[in-house]
């Protein structure tokens, strides 16, 4: 499961053009919109694409599932895991 986070903290970074951040400022555990690593709505549609042509995961906009899924980079790697297997 660390290579599924390792992969996503260097997947966010890449699609979201955080150059000023590194694999290691981004803590699994924190929220990742708000307070935490600070992301908007324009980055979760951004992040869902790149999810979307990564991994070929497809989530509804609309969906609490998929804020379930965007709380934290452990919930998104859970997501990434499971559609994996």
């Amino acid at each position: 499961m660390q290579a599924v986070i390792l992969e996503l903290k260097q997947l966010i970074i890449s699609a979201l053009s955080l150059e000023e951040v590194s694999p290691e400022d981004i803590d699994p555990a924190a929220p990742l919109f708000g307070d935490g690593l600070g992301l908007d709505s324009i980055d979760a549609l951004e992040l869902g694409l790149a999810l979307q042509k990564r991994y070929g995961i497809t989530l509804s906009a609309d969906s609490e599932e998929t804020r379930q899924h965007f709380a934290s980079l452990d919930a998104l790697a859970q997501l990434v895991h499971a559609q994996r297997k």
